[in-house]
């Protein structure tokens, strides 16, 4: 594999290639393919990925500090991976893996997150404002003050989830299962609550507007 040709920008068809542990930190790799590409700890630290396809790829384990990752990130395996301030605003991350991934800090603003695997992840604080969370497993995960105003959480799994302080208004909750979840203080005016279990979640001190 010529390192230096994608340095250059000279080479962006990389589907299926194997780049494990390569340097491609701050660099302009806008519209590369690395579809289903292995890229386990492979550091792309500051680079800009605008537009770039990983759909299937594996990213375990890599450095996406800081990077512009809005991209088409569909089935990536990003278990590990280090996202934090990573831009991932209306990025495609539909059925990925992002388990034990770290986000501190990163924008998932209308993200597409939809049958993606959150579980036990730390998203605390994080800005998911209008995300596409349908059937999400976020089982366990921290967004203790994440901003999810106008999210679709329709059919998600939040067992155990920790909710505390999180901005849920106008979000879609419909059919969502928060068994156990920490709702204490959250916000959720005019959100939508139909068949959302709620058993033994904790809703003290939340904000509700007549939608239960």
């Amino acid at each position: 594999m010529n390192i230096e040709s994608i340095k250059l920008g000279e080479l962006k068809q990389l589907s299926g290639a194997n780049l494990e542990d390569e340097e491609l930190d701050q660099l302009d790799l806008r519209q590369i393919n690395l579809a289903g590409a292995i890229l386990v700890g492979t550091n792309f630290a500051k680079s800009n990925l605008e537009g770039a396809h990983f759909e299937g790829a594996n990213l375990m384990g890599a450095n996406l500090q800081q990077t512009d990752l809005r991209a088409n990130l569909m089935g990536a395996n990003l278990m590990q991976a280090d996202l934090t301030g990573a831009d991932l605003r209306g990025s495609n991350l539909r059925g990925a893996n992002l388990m034990g991934a770290t986000l501190t800090e990163a924008s998932l603003a209308g993200a597409f997150l939809s049958g993606a695997n959150l579980m036990s992840v730390n998203l605390q604080g994080v800005d998911l404002r209008g995300s596409d969370l349908r059937g999400a497993n976020l089982k366990g995960a921290n967004l203790k003050g994440a901003n999810l105003s106008g999210a679709d959480l329709q059919g998600a799994l939040l067992h155990e989830a920790n909710l505390e302080e999180a901005d849920l208004q106008s979000a879609n909750l419909a059919g969502a299962n928060l068994t156990g979840a920490n709702l204490l203080c959250a916000e959720l005016l005019a959100a939508q609550l139909t068949g959302v279990n709620l058993e033994r979640a904790c809703v003290l001190g939340t904000l509700l507007e007549g939608n239960l």
